[in-house]
């Protein structure tokens, strides 16, 4: 099916683009509707929506990248429509910029400091790591470990962590911050508040 304006492909029913955008885009300020950066964030909030809850209902939903989704979402909502020839160069942005967000997780050990707890994400399979993830504007450091770790793992972190007791390193120019959490019993159950972004814990 073609789009009679833009002339593309369409693989998202329309009527779910409506859902999405209103969830998700249409209600941002109207100041930061020109800050398209700020939009890709909407917009990959969204995608992980549609992953999560359309297509894990509907098998025969297209389950695109995040490419092909801003791609229609640009075409579909009037706002970002004039962009829409752009979306590879404002996608490039984006990823720099995110590349330069502050990360901040935790490392979960057991009561004998001989294990460690690892999660694996959903779509690249070959990547393990310690539950983190980005934090939000104004968002304090820890309060964003807590809220990555819970959301990755169900586990609630926030009465065993210490503001003081981390570990930081520098990535591809990106500051990781991991705080130690020390104590967790070998039994404990763990289970993703979310979908579609991790696969395995371990």
């Amino acid at each position: 099916m073609l789009d009679s304006h833009a002339g593309f492909e369409v693989s998202i029913p329309s009527a779910t683009l409506d859902d999405l955008g209103s969830r998700f885009i249409i209600n941002v300020p109207e100041e930061e509707r020109n800050d398209l950066v700020r939009i890709c964030f909407q917009i990959e909030l969204a995608h992980w929506f549609y992953l999560d809850f359309y297509c894990s209902e509907n098998p025969n939903l297209h389950q695109c990248n995040m490419k092909e989704f801003t791609r229609q979402i640009f075409n579909h909502i009037p706002f970002l429509k004039e962009h829409a020839q752009n979306t590879d160069e404002i996608l490039e942005s984006w990823k720099i910029y995110k590349m330069a967000v502050p990360t901040y997780g935790a490392i979960l050990l057991d009561q004998n400091m001989e294990y460690v707890l690892l999660v694996q994400s959903y779509w690249a399979k070959a990547s393990w790591g310690f539950p983190k993830g980005k934090v939000n504007e104004e968002e304090q450091p820890h309060d964003c470990a807590v809220r990555e770790v819970l959301e990755e793992t169900g586990f609630d972190i926030s009465k065993l962590i210490d503001k003081d007791d981390f570990i930081e390193h520098v990535v591809h120019d990106r500051l990781v911050r991991l705080y130690v959490i020390t104590g967790i019993p070998r039994d404990t159950k763990f289970q993703p508040k979310t979908r579609k972004e991790i696969k395995v814990i371990s």
